[in-house]
């Protein structure tokens, strides 16, 4: 049985799409604390997974998991 992509999409509900590809991705944001600039990494439901000393090594860390990095401002 053949399926149709494009009809498949329609069928997605609002939920459905929000979550499309969020196991996919993790957020990085620059954050400060006690006077230390840092860089936290959050899941895509923006629950905190992890912090790096800076931007480049939170960018390898979220990729060395298999995900795709973005930034937060």
């Amino acid at each position: 049985m053949k399926t149709n992509p494009a009809s498949d999409l329609r069928q997605l509900t609002v939920r459905d799409f929000a979550s499309w590809g969020v196991q996919d991705v993790a957020y990085v944001k620059r954050i400060t604390v006690n006077d230390q600039e840092g860089w936290s990494i959050h899941a895509a439901d923006g629950s905190h997974v992890g912090y790096a000393p800076n931007r480049e090594l939170a960018f390898a860390a979220v990729r060395q998991h298999e995900l795709e990095p973005y930034s937060v401002h």
